[in-house]
Formats: C-alpha cells, structure tokens, sequence
C-alpha cells in the first residue's frame, strides 16, 4: 500500500556481539596484563567531554521511510536495492547509528560519542523487507540482508530497524517465523493495523478495532512481543487523536506520521510522541526530493543541526545557549556546556 506524501515542514530542534569460544592461546590474564602494559606505555587517555565532540543531544533526528524494494520501482515510495545499500553506505560513512523507533521515542538513545541516532522504519511488511532462504538467513537483496552487509563492512552500524506489520506479515516466510527472526536479531516489530485502514476515514469504534487487529495479529504470530510504537497508514490520524496512542487492548509510547522531515530530539519540549515525523527515503533528483531522505541528510549535515552524541546514555548534553529547549522532564539529566 502507498502513502501520500504530506509535507510537515522542517522542525526545530551497539549491542555489540560477544564471541566466545576455546583458544589455545595466551590467557586472559596475560592479555590484559601487556594491555595494561602498552597503556601505561602510550601514556594516560584523555576522555572526551561534551563540548569536545560538539554535543547536542537537542538536536534533530532522521526517521526514515521505506516500503518496497524492488528493480523497477512503481512509485516514489520504492527504492532499489543498489539505492538501499548506498543510502546506509552514507550513512555509516557520516557517522549514524541506527536505533529502533521504540529506543528513539523513550530517549534510550545508547551511541558512541560524536555519532549521530537514525531511525530506520519499514511500512506494510512486504517481502523485499523481510525474506528468510532455505538456510534461515536473509535472502539477497532484502532490506534485513543490506542491513547485515553494512554492518558487517562498519562494525559501529548497528543493523536494527523497525518494522511496522500488517497481519499476515511477509508472506513468503510467514508471520511466525519472520517475526520471530527479527525479535531475535534486535529489530522492532511494531504495529501498522491489522489491514492497512485510513484510520480518519473511521468512526471511533472501527479505528480502534483496527489498530488492536494489528497488535493481535503481531501478538497470535508472536507471543510475548511488546509493541509499543504505531505508524498510521497514510499518514492519517483518527479522532480523536489520542486514539492512535491509546485504547482497549494496546498503549504506544510513540505514534509515527509519514510526514516530511525530521524529528525533534526526545528530549526537547517541542518533541511529540503521538505525531512524530518522518522523511521518505529518496534520490536527490527524484520527485518531491525536496522531503526526501537526500536533501535531509545534506540539510542536516551542513546546518549542523542533528543530533550529536556525548556518549552517556544517562545524560542529555547540549551547549548552554538551548537551554530553553529541554523538556523539563530530562532537567535532571542535563548536561549544559
């Protein structure tokens, strides 16, 4: 299904995997011992503060759009694969990490110093998505492939998304075994209706009854999965609003637009958990470039405006002049400089 574009305008603003196994080298011991010894060598290491890395954890956020992903793109809302895999290439190159939506929404953001949070996201559960061969991994040219292949090339590129589900999820794996997949890969699931409603063009009781047939069906697919995030089919929310955010049977700590440019930290008082944006993936040169992934990325890098890292996901650092931008209930987290 496709969303029409709506254009928002611009706001303001790793687990790492442990390998163990036998060895017949030097202990443990003796290597931490000549560790020890080449540090004590090299000198003392100065950490890094806030304001060395340019810290600003007010800054904004890229949540990303995509659908289907496919050689002969149909739409605005396709991309190929080769278009894909160049997309993340820059940015691991510019220094984003990837974080789920779920992570970014409740400012659980756990990233390196002078890095910048992404978040991936992936609407209606098509099969170019997600795809599983006959050895249980990814097939080629998926979404969760390109995402291993970049991770495996930039080891601080974190391969997690978010997937927003129908029911009857990724069809050619079938929902059980997919989600199950992603949930054990680090990935969100999350919810998108049961069958791809325009929740505004429903009375109260029938938008209600389709945001909670998504989070059953992910629920009968998978038992145990929390889903606590929704993206409303094209873009459109239901009334009353707090609708999407709450109701019999689901509670969403963030509710996902399609929206036309980045978010706003979490931490900033602007920032809206029930309507939070998000840019298409697109092309430089492709329609509506303008709200596309493209021009963002260019737009954030040479306003310096984004998100930028202090390393401490237990503080919210940022220089002193945006002090006003805090929401107050990160005040005792706040780490002005």
């Amino acid at each position: 299904m496709r969303h029409p574009l709506v254009p928002l305008g611009a706001l303001a603003g790793a687990a790492a995997l442990l390998v163990t196994g036998c060895s017949t080298g030097p202990s443990p011991a003796a290597g931490r011992g000549r560790a020890a010894a080449s540090s004590a060598a090299a000198g003392p290491v100065t950490a890094k503060g806030p304001a060395d890395v340019g810290a600003n954890e007010l800054g904004q956020v890229p949540v990303l759009m995509y659908h289907q992903l496919t050689e002969r793109p149909a739409s605005v809302y396709d991309r190929t694969p080769a278009d894909f895999r160049a997309e993340l290439e820059r940015l691991a190159r510019e220094d984003y990490v990837p974080v789920t939506a779920r992570d970014f929404q409740t400012g659980r953001i756990d990233i390196p110093a002078g890095t910048h949070p992404v978040v991936l996201t992936f609407d209606d559960s098509t099969n170019s998505q997600v795809r599983l061969g006959p050895d249980g991994g990814p097939a080629k040219d998926t979404a969760i492939a390109i995402l291993a292949e970049t991770a495996k090339k930039h080891p601080a590129f974190k391969p997690v998304a978010t997937f927003f589900v129908n029911a009857d999820a990724f069809s050619a794996t079938g929902s059980a075994k997919a989600l199950t997949w992603l949930k054990q890969h680090g990935h969100e699931v999350a919810n998108h209706t049961g069958g791809h409603e325009n929740l505004r063009s429903l009375d109260q009781a029938d938008a209600a009854r389709a945001i909670s047939a998504g989070q059953e069906a992910i629920e009968k697919a998978a038992p145990g999965t929390r889903v606590t995030s929704l993206a409303l089919p094209f873009g459109a929310m239901p009334e009353p609003a707090g609708l999407a955010t709450h109701g019999a049977g689901y509670r969403y700590d963030g509710v996902y637009l399609v929206g036309a440019n980045p978010s706003v930290s979490p931490f900033a008082k602007a920032f809206t958990p029930g309507a939070i944006p998000r840019i298409r993936s697109a092309g430089p040169d492709d329609e509506d470039a303008e709200f596309g992934s493209s021009r963002w990325l260019d737009k954030l890098a040479t306003e310096k405006s984004r998100y930028v890292s202090d390393g401490d996901p237990n503080t919210v650092a940022f220089p002193s002049a945006l002090q006003h931008e805090l929401s107050p209930a990160f005040a005792k987290r706040a780490r002005p400089y």
